[in-house]
């Protein structure tokens, strides 16, 4: 098994903007705990950043303190960083062909959001004949309300890992990956 670690939109918008993650707690220490191993660990590390190119968007703006990557993601090592303008990591990025070049057939997600650019990249992951590995406690998300309803962060992060688990995705802590590697 050959595994990438894919640390998707963990950017200042999530902690000072308009969508603050706010589950499971320790959500930043245990992507920063997975980084930091896989770097330890020789495992390729990928960043992607979102950035939306409809200036009406309210967040993501490319160049926007929004936008910029967290603090302590942006310093630490990395193999390669993309940027996406969809949820998914794979759409219209040159994700895939990275990870073939080097006979990664495993991806790890991290990031955020659960529901949301994370759920969508390991699906696209899970199309494209990778295995898929998902963080359960190096993802994060928060509270909806909108139109179809309303969520807590804790049901919406547990219904996604479930969801994710059921034929698409090995659902884990950060602890029990570090001691595959």
């Amino acid at each position: 098994m050959s595994r990438a670690l894919l640390v998707i939109d963990v950017q200042n918008e999530y902690f000072t903007g308009a969508l603050p993650i706010t589950h499971p707690a320790g959500h930043l220490e245990q992507i920063l705990t997975a980084m930091d191993t896989a770097a330890a660990k020789q495992v390729p590390v990928v960043v992607i950043q979102h950035a939306f190119t409809d200036p009406a968007k309210p967040f993501f703006q490319k160049g926007m303190p929004g936008w910029e990557l967290h603090p302590e993601v942006a310093k630490r090592p990395r193999d390669l960083l993309l940027e996406k303008s969809l949820p998914g990591s794979f759409t219209g990025t040159e994700l895939e062909d990275w990870l073939r070049e080097r006979n990664i057939d495993t991806v790890t997600i991290a990031g955020y959001m659960t529901h949301m650019c994370c759920d969508t990249t390991a699906r696209e992951a899970v199309h494209r004949g990778f295995t898929v590995e998902f963080l359960s406690d190096a993802t994060g998300t928060l509270p909806l309300s909108n139109s179809a309803g309303e969520v807590t962060a804790e049901e919406l992060q547990r219904s996604i890992l479930c969801a994710q688990q059921m034929l698409l995705s090995e659902v884990l802590d950060v602890e029990t990956w570090k001691g595959r590697l």
